[in-house]
C-alpha cells in the first residue's frame, strides 16, 4: 500500500534530524517560523494527538475529536527546551502503531466518520492519510531550513 511505504519512508527522513548538532537544530526555514528543534517536536505531538483520535475513531465512530492549539503546545510544553531525545522515541514508536494500525483497519473500518471540533466530518481515512501529509509538509520545511 502506497500509504504504508509513505509513512515509513517520512519516518526514516524525520528520524534522521533529530540527531543534528544544535546550529542546525536552532535553523529556520523562514524568519520568524519554527526551528527544526521546534518542528520536531511538534511532529512528535501531533504524531501523538492524530494517533489517538485514529485509535477513538475505530474503536468507537461517530465522536466528536477536538482540535489542539499547536501554537499553545509549543509556548506551554516549551518547545525550544524539550528534549529531543524524549520525543524522537516517542515519535518513533507511535508511528510504528500508526504503521500498524493503517495496515490492519485503512481499508476495513477507513469508511468510519468522526466530526472534528473544527472541520467538520471527516473520515479515519483522512486521519490516516492526514499523518503522511503533515510529516511531509514539515520535513520540506525542515529541508529548507537547512539549505539556507
Amino acid at each position: 500500500m502506497k500509504l504504508i511505504n509513505t509513512l515509513k519512508d517520512t519516518k526514516e527522513s524525520t528520524l534522521k534530524f533529530f540527531d543534528l548538532p544544535d546550529t542546525d537544530l536552532d535553523k529556520s526555514y523562514e524568519e520568524g517560523k519554527w526551528t527544526i528543534r521546534q518542528l520536531l517536536n511538534h511532529l512528535a505531538d501531533a504524531e501523538t494527538v492524530l494517533y489517538d483520535r485514529i485509535r477513538r475513531v475505530i474503536a468507537k465512530p461517530k465522536q466528536v475529536v477536538w482540535s489542539f492549539d499547536q501554537k499553545a503546545w509549543a509556548k506551554n510544553l516549551n518547545y525550544n527546551k524539550f528534549p529531543l531525545s524524549i520525543n524522537k522515541q516517542i515519535y518513533s514508536s507511535v508511528r510504528d502503531s500508526i504503521i500498524y494500525l493503517t495496515n490492519e483497519f485503512y481499508e476495513t473500518k477507513g469508511d468510519n466518520e468522526f466530526i472534528h471540533s473544527e472541520t467538520g466530518l471527516r473520515l479515519l481515512k483522512d486521519e490516516f492519510e492526514k499523518v503522511a501529509l503533515h510529516n511531509q509538509h514539515h520535513l520540506n520545511q525542515i529541508k529548507k531550513a537547512l539549505n539556507k
